[in-house]
């Protein structure tokens, strides 16, 4: 699943292009992937870009008041909001031509066109899963959105302080779970929840209310340097480059089997229903192999 740093960069790179663009083309093969339309997606058509930015691991593009399409009010912005999901990614081209399924490398969800100073792009959104997740929103507010409005404070926000976080470490749940839900931080998943812990040297079953205070220090620094610096590794790149860069900058997550970047330990999974996580027993567990429920069993 898209998180936090490649959906900064992704952003950022749709950012520079697209603000200022006007919406040309907006076409959903399907209506599934539309959960929310205050007003029908062909009222977009002729409105401006005002700018597309991030939410958590939400797209957003918000859209200018600027319109004048029946179904619509022009006094009003909209946002388009995208949720990728697990197995959702758009690709971007130069052309309003748009990106056959295989291209795109799975289900089109969507295809939009723009158009900006005599230059044409595409954006096709599309979706690899089994079980199609990737979702779009076109909304007033992006409060409207149920996961836009749970969203907990962005870990890389200043305003986001030590004892803000250290106050999550009361809970008896998983620290691995608490990165995770994104009622308590926003924008990291499953990847980089591995490779913070990893890099934090500690376990991904432990207690957070365990925890020591300088362990938690630890964490809340690690946090922040190691998402920052993956946005920093990020910025500047292709929509198509962003995936492969953030496969290659994993040490831990998607390497089971491997050696440890760090120790030379064997990399170890724990699955579970639908997803799993990877760690290091030597860098994280004291050598412990955890199972499931963090018992000692291999996994």
């Amino acid at each position: 699943m898209p998180e936090l740093p490649e959906i900064t960069a992704l952003t950022g790179f749709l950012d520079e292009r697209l603000s200022g663009a006007q919406l040309t083309q907006m076409l959903l093969p399907s209506a599934f992937p539309l959960k929310v339309a205050d007003v029908p997606h062909e009222s977009l058509i002729g409105r401006t870009v005002e700018s597309v930015g991030r939410r958590g691991k939400f797209l957003e593009m918000k859209i200018a008041a600027d319109g004048t399409s029946a179904g619509a009010d022009p006094a009003d912005p909209l946002y388009v909001i995208v949720n990728f999901a697990k197995d959702g990614w758009l690709t971007f081209s130069e052309s309003h031509d748009g990106t056959d399924a295989a291209a795109a490398g799975g289900y089109i969800a969507a295809q939009l066109g723009f158009s900006k100073d005599g230059q044409d792009y595409g954006i096709t959104l599309a979706d690899t899963g089994t079980w199609k997740g990737l979702a779009i929103f076109i909304v007033r507010q992006p409060a409207e959105v149920p996961g836009i409005a749970e969203l907990g404070p962005e870990p890389l926000d200043g305003a986001f302080r030590l004892d803000e976080f250290s106050r999550l470490f009361t809970k008896r749940q998983q620290i691995k779970g608490l990165l995770r839900n994104q009622k308590l931080i926003a924008g990291i998943g499953n990847a980089y929840s591995d490779e913070i812990l990893h890099a934090a040297k500690l376990s991904p079953v432990a207690i957070a209310s365990s925890l020591e205070p300088d362990e938690v220090v630890r964490l809340f620094t690690t946090m922040k340097d190691l998402l920052g610096n993956a946005i920093q590794e990020f910025l500047g790149k292709k929509p198509s480059e962003l995936k492969p860069a953030k496969k290659a900058s994993m040490r831990v997550h998607g390497r089971t089997g491997d050696a440890c970047p760090v120790c030379g330990d064997t990399v170890r999974e724990v699955s579970f229903v639908g997803t799993s996580l990877q760690y290091c027993p030597t860098c994280q567990t004291n050598g412990e192999i955890l199972s499931k429920r963090g018992s000692g069993d291999d996994a």
